[in-house]
């Protein structure tokens, strides 16, 4: 069973001084653990120190399964299951399967993607969301900082969101 979950939240209106405030609270050694926007904020990811992501490799494996499976089926149907001539070729002849394998190639690929994304992202139909603040889906941009990962107070950590421009600051516990 999790503990208690206490964060702190700085509200901003403003994505450059949101951008200007990641920047102030990181150089005071502080741990972000997550900014929130209802829009996409470019080069925030680089600001908050998130490395790139590995799903296109995942992607890159997941297609390279979807074209070694499609190989294996059309081989082992064709040329040993049920070997059969059609149209005068041979039983594994390369042409007529490269439809077969671009097709297998993506759908696995996509699929792979899906799943691991809901994984990567933990993702479960059951699971119920932390929602830090309900305006984060329409005009707000939000700053959340769990209190348990840093070792300033919860006082200073307060001070330190209102001197970067914050709106408001409000705590915020998950059971």
């Amino acid at each position: 069973m999790e503990a208690n979950k206490n964060y702190i939240l700085g509200v901003y209106s403003d994505d450059d001084i949101l951008i200007k405030a990641v920047k102030m609270i990181r150089a005071h050694n502080v741990q972000i653990h997550e900014v929130f926007s209802p829009y996409p904020l470019h080069g925030i990811d680089d600001v908050l120190g998130i490395k790139r992501s590995r799903l296109p490799k995942a992607a890159f494996a997941f297609g390279v399964l979807g074209f070694i499976f499609a190989v294996f089926l059309q081989f082992w149907t064709m040329g040993v299951d049920w070997p059969m001539i059609i149209g005068g070729k041979n039983y594994t002849s390369i042409p007529p399967f490269i439809p077969i394998m671009f097709e297998l190639t993506v759908l696995l690929s996509a699929l792979g993607m899906v799943g691991t994304f809901f994984i990567a992202s933990d993702l479960k139909p059951y699971k119920k969301p932390k929602i830090f603040d309900p305006r984060i889906t329409d005009d707000k941009l939000v700053i959340a900082i769990d209190i348990a990962d840093n070792s300033l107070s919860k006082e200073d950590l307060n001070s330190l969101i209102k001197e970067t421009g914050a709106e408001e600051v409000n705590d915020k516990i998950f059971e």
